[in-house]
């Protein structure tokens, strides 16, 4: 096998898998001088920066391979835009489901919180970063150059494995939490990257990743994957175990939110979405 076999393929352009190394290389180059700079001036690397860092990448790596720009999120419309509310729709039903369960089993009750509307705005905008930022990385640039790779379901399994690894060390990984909440967020990777592979577009995975992640911990008080905001209401869990509610986790890490994840998982993956 010739070097050139290895590197390139018979268009004589790049193998997609060295296009995930060199997005790598370049996000190392960008956040290495990044993190130094943090150090010594003492300033946190903010989710919103991350992001902006993972797009400016994206694109440079995009340009490199001489392909649209749009392909990296696909072309920006009246329908990518119904995609995204359908996204929205979706997961927000992702987590109120398991909440609805939880309350009409008589396990957690409700609270009202006192708030500020800019504090509560503030959560929301971050929860908009993360979303962009994670979806970006994992369903962007890298997740395509998989699929071309190795196509749909090794890509899949690789970028969830990713997914994962970035949520491990997050609080309240522990114990029966932990297992719960590993098998959760691997097959949500799964369901963001089925709504992208029919979709051709980030507009539904980013729906689908905001909606949970802003239903889940700013409308109804749960944590977001250990991570506890503002919220408008306060779920009183009561004596009601932690792997049927997801403790501090967040319903996550709850097997009433796994039902409903396995359950929009599979009503996604056989949907008829229509191409044109």
């Amino acid at each position: 096998m010739s070097i050139t076999i290895i590197f390139f393929n018979a268009h004589r352009k790049a193998r997609n898998i060295w296009w995930v190394v060199i997005f790598f290389f370049m996000l190392s180059v960008f956040l290495f001088p990044l993190i130094f700079l943090a150090d010594h001036y003492h300033f946190e690397i903010s989710i919103a920066l991350q992001a902006i860092i993972i797009l400016v990448v994206s694109i440079i790596c995009q340009l490199l391979r001489r392909e649209p720009l749009n392909e990296l999120i696909g072309r920006v419309s009246g329908k990518w835009f119904k995609e995204l509310f359908i996204g929205l729709i979706v997961g927000s039903a992702l987590m109120m489901l398991p909440a609805f369960l939880l309350t009409a089993f008589g396990f957690i009750h409700w609270q009202k919180n006192v708030f500020a509307l800019s504090t509560l705005a503030s959560g929301v905008s971050v929860m908009l970063v993360v979303a962009i930022a994670e979806e970006l990385l994992f369903r962007g640039f890298i997740f395509q150059r998989f699929i071309g790779a190795f196509g749909n379901w090794p890509a899949q399994l690789i970028i969830a494995g990713l997914f994962l690894l970035t949520h491990l060390n997050n609080p309240g990984m522990t114990g029966v939490t932990k297992t719960l909440a590993s098998v959760n967020i691997f097959i949500t990777s799964i369901l963001f990257g089925i709504a992208f592979i029919k979709t051709k577009k980030l507009a539904m995975p980013l729906g689908l990743h905001f909606a949970a992640n802003v239903m889940q911990g700013t409308v109804l008080g749960f944590g977001v994957s250990g991570e506890k905001e503002v919220s408008l209401f306060e779920p009183r869990l009561d004596s009601a175990p932690e792997w049927l509610t997801g403790g501090a986790f967040g319903l996550e890490a709850s097997i009433v939110g796994l039902f409903s994840l396995i359950m929009i998982t599979i009503l996604i993956y056989f949907w008829k979405y229509p191409k044109n």
